[in-house]
């Protein structure tokens, strides 16, 4: 694979790569920073598989996707592959995001701090309740009605948005957001949505996932000792 002086491959050999392999690349970042603050400055795949509970094998065919990035019997240079996975996310730059539903979990989502830190800011907080509306969550942060929601985003250019709806609303909400510019959300809701082709939606149900380990304690079921389970680690 030709590859630039980054190591990085050419923008068109990142198509059709598995959506898994995207998911594990935020993961794979966030150790590679936490090895930086500690000093590290090489790891090795065995090392990264290990902070990761992905394997070796797994690490080195994800990054062969983007490019070549260590040497056998070196490891990976920490600065260099952390920067690289940065730009293949799109990460160097800050993102504003709205936040669609001011309840309990909306509230939370927008209060917290770790979104601001990696560079996501929750500039906009929407609700069509009026109890909730002019409610503010912080210094710099109030609910507001959703009826202005579609003219805000279109202006001011955001990309992202977080739907935290009941699932009787999410389609609806969803479609507005879309028709006014929106291709990437977060959707709490429990329903599967229906968006154009690029459009992205990645779907958070915690009830679900609950539900999927409720299956691991049946008593019938056999004990394995491999028993921490990340599903964005495991293809």
């Amino acid at each position: 694979m030709t590859t630039d002086r980054s190591g990085l491959a050419p923008l068109q050999a990142y198509l059709n790569i598995p959506e898994v392999v995207i998911k594990r690349l935020p993961i794979y970042a966030r150790v590679l920073n936490e090895l930086l603050e500690s000093g590290a400055t090489v790891v090795s795949s065995s090392d990264l598989a290990l902070a990761t509970g992905s394997t070796a094998a797994q690490i080195r065919r994800d990054l062969s996707y983007f490019g070549e990035f260590g040497k056998q019997g070196k490891g990976y240079d920490v600065v260099h592959l952390l920067e690289a996975i940065r730009e293949i996310l799109n990460v160097n730059e800050q993102y504003r995001v709205v936040v669609v539903g001011a309840g309990s979990l909306g509230q939370a989502i927008a209060r917290y701090e770790g979104f601001r830190h990696n560079g996501f800011l929750l500039s906009w907080v929407y609700d069509h309740n009026p109890e909730r509306i002019g409610k503010r969550l912080s210094d710099d942060m109030m609910v507001e009605d959703v009826a202005h929601m579609a003219e805000r985003v279109r202006n001011e250019g955001v990309k992202i948005a977080i739907l935290a709806v009941p699932a009787s609303a999410a389609q609806d909400v969803t479609e507005t957001l879309v028709e006014a510019g929106v291709k990437a959300i977060l959707n709490y809701a429990p329903v599967v949505l229906r968006v154009p082709d690029d459009v992205r939606v990645y779907d958070i149900d915690p009830v679900a996932a609950l539900q999927s380990l409720t299956y691991y304690l049946s008593p019938t079921l056999p004990r394995s000792r491999g028993n921490r389970s990340n599903s964005s680690l495991n293809s």
